[in-house]
């Protein structure tokens, strides 16, 4: 039947449909069923809501994200119903506990990515993959069938590598170093990034601030052809198109099953063409992985997972206690990492980490026995920067900025010490919250610079904590969580005041 769409407004991410009653009537549908939506040669298939009075009877109430999908403005749409695939069988057979065939799993891939699965139904299928377990077999097809839904990128040469880090970690700009480190040796490294989700920035947020991220296959792939590298968002790609659905559905629940994880990161490398992996897991309070027993086995489950891939891969395990370098927040960590490449020096934890993860990539690829002077030495000697900046300008940047043109928020606030001591802790989730109530990663000059770090010695009136916003009342909100969580830690520092059984 052909209805007049109206967009509305639930931002939910979900693909959803809201029908008046008579209409749901007409269709023989009733509320959670499936509609194809048809927009000229573009298709959707979304879950019905039912409304007496939301919507009137010969119109299709159409969520933000399906209308996107459809590409439409205004007009008509097709309607029609669309029975339940058979994919749900095989989500309850995992329910059940029980393995999955390789075309099963593909199946349930493939409904995923043609949005034939309700979120329900992806959520029942990524609970019960985390609560009965996945075979490695099982997961090999997950993976396979991960790269089979989506594009791919085919390189003539095999000198092409990735890094990937677990995350979990603020301020983790390390891949703007890595990448042109890695491209400067004459290695292919074609970085696909994420943004942020909980966190103040993801990679693709903050080298959004120097560069156009929003690449196609096609662009990635000249681009690193030309220059050696690209770091660009992972979701302006059709790569592994099934985990961002996955993923909508992980986040409410802050899960991130082994499972999923595995085939998530192994079925971006292969799509990429990458033979060399270098695997960061950071550990630590605040982190994805918290024990290091448990960053051992999800290494030699990747080592495992790769070798059915012929994808070499090397797993370091590093420290997450603290955010890495100073900043934290997309501008703030892009003129950072610029900065440092300007300099050939700055935070420890920045450069080391960077330089250790590229020569990792030197040392699995076989370009060098001893990686990480390799990697320092084209850091030290410019080529760094000077590969970053090509890199900048093949992604339609300008490749003349430098670290102090980069503008941040101009409302500010210095959160000082109230005692003399030494830093004993960093809270990484409170300098997370601090910087997403200022307005990263959205607001691309928000964020907080970090003065003092673990060990280091702070006097009275000192500066520890600075705070950025663009604008007032977003700064305001994180000068309230920054004193309400104590994202600095100082010896002999008072927590808290209790009087008469009540916090003052």
């Amino acid at each position: 039947m052909i209805y007049k769409a109206l967009k509305i407004p639930l931002k939910s991410g979900r693909f959803v449909v809201i029908l008046n009653e008579s209409d749901a009537s007409d269709l023989g549908v009733r509320e959670g069923d499936r509609l194809k939506i048809k927009c000229g040669r573009n298709q959707v298939i979304a879950t019905v809501q039912i409304t007496k009075d939301m919507i009137k009877s010969g119109f299709v109430g159409l969520s933000d994200i399906v209308a996107a999908e459809l590409n439409i403005k205004d007009g008509e749409v097709e309607v029609t119903p669309f029975s339940k695939p058979k994919s749900v069988e095989y989500i309850k057979k995992k329910m059940l506990g029980e393995c999955l065939t390789a075309e099963e799993i593909r199946a349930i891939v493939f409904d995923i990515v043609r949005n034939s699965l309700s979120e329900v139904e992806i959520a029942s299928f990524v609970i019960s993959s985390m609560l009965k377990g996945m075979s490695f077999d099982e997961i090999e097809w997950l993976t396979r069938a991960m790269i089979e839904s989506g594009e791919r990128i085919y390189f003539e040469t095999s000198n092409v590598v990735d890094k990937h880090s677990i995350g979990g970690v603020p301020g983790n700009k390390i891949s703007l170093i890595i990448v042109p480190t890695v491209a400067a040796a004459g290695l292919l490294i074609p970085k696909t990034a994420s943004r942020a989700i909980t966190s103040a920035s993801g990679t693709a947020d903050t080298m959004e601030v120097l560069a156009d991220v929003n690449l196609s296959v096609d662009e990635i792939k000249e681009i690193v052809e030309k220059v050696g590298g690209v770091i660009a968002w992972g979701g302006a790609t059709n790569i592994a198109p099934a985990d961002d659905k996955i993923i909508r559905v992980e986040n409410p629940l802050s899960i991130d099953p082994r499972p999923q994880l595995l085939a998530s990161v192994m079925a971006k490398k292969v799509a990429v063409g990458a033979r060399f992996v270098a695997l960061d897991i950071p550990i630590g309070e605040g982190t994805k992985v918290t024990s290091s027993d448990a960053a051992r086995k999800l290494a030699n489950d990747f080592i495992e997972l790769g070798k059915r891939f012929g994808v070499e891969i090397a797993a370091a395990i590093t420290y997450g206690g603290q955010p890495i370098g100073r900043s934290v927040g997309p501008a703030l960590e892009a003129k950072e990492a610029l900065k440092t490449m300007e300099d050939r020096r700055g935070s420890s934890s920045l450069i080391e980490k960077a330089l250790g993860i590229a020569g990792l990539i030197f040392e699995i690829s076989g370009l060098a026995t001893d990686g990480y002077a390799y990697a320092r030495k084209i850091f030290e000697s410019g080529k760094t920067l000077e590969k970053f900046k090509e890199i900048i300008a093949a992604q339609g940047g300008d490749e003349k900025i430098k670290s102090e043109d980069i503008p941040v928020g101009d409302k500010k606030f210095v959160l000082t010490s109230n005692t003399e001591g030494a830093v004993v802790a960093v809270n990484n989730k409170a300098i997370v919250k601090i910087a997403r109530a200022a307005g990263a990663p959205k607001d691309k000059g928000a964020g907080v610079y970090i003065h003092k770090k673990r060990g280091e010695v702070v006097k009275v009136g000192e500066p520890i904590l600075t705070i950025y916003a663009e604008k007032d009342w977003k700064l305001d909100k994180a000068i309230e969580v920054a004193r309400r969580e104590n994202p600095i830690i100082v010896s002999g520092m008072v927590l808290e005041v209790i009087r008469g059984g009540v916090k003052v």
